[in-house]
């Protein structure tokens, strides 16, 4: 048979324990995905290992990602910040090479 060995299946089964996930509190036919309702509370719920198990609260979209990725909000850039872009005719493209004009041939 080609059965996952017990012991990967539980390295793996066990490296989720902990995982967190946010779950938007709305009416209706339950949750949806999260950028419908960027403004909805969420439950922070925690596996157990068998099962998802409350955790926080956060009270929008912005706030649960701070509590599941902390990490990238502590993040921040060297140096000074460059300015964003500018409308412009995009000078870093390649020119186009000139067209021959009718009636003459290209050498």
């Amino acid at each position: 048979m080609d059965d996952e060995p017990l012991k990967d299946w539980a390295e793996r089964h066990d490296a989720a324990i902990g995982r967190l996930r946010a779950v938007p509190v709305v009416s209706g036919d339950g949750p949806r995905a999260s950028h419908l309702n960027p403004d909805a509370p969420r439950a922070i719920e925690r596996w157990n290992g068998h099962m998802w198990e409350p955790y926080g609260f956060a009270p929008d979209l912005a706030e649960a990602k701070a509590i599941l990725y902390p990490e990238v909000s502590k993040l921040s850039l060297p140096g000074p910040v460059p300015k964003p872009l500018g409308s412009g005719t995009g000078k870093h493209r390649k020119p186009r090479a000139p067209r021959p004009e009718y009636g003459q041939t290209q050498r």
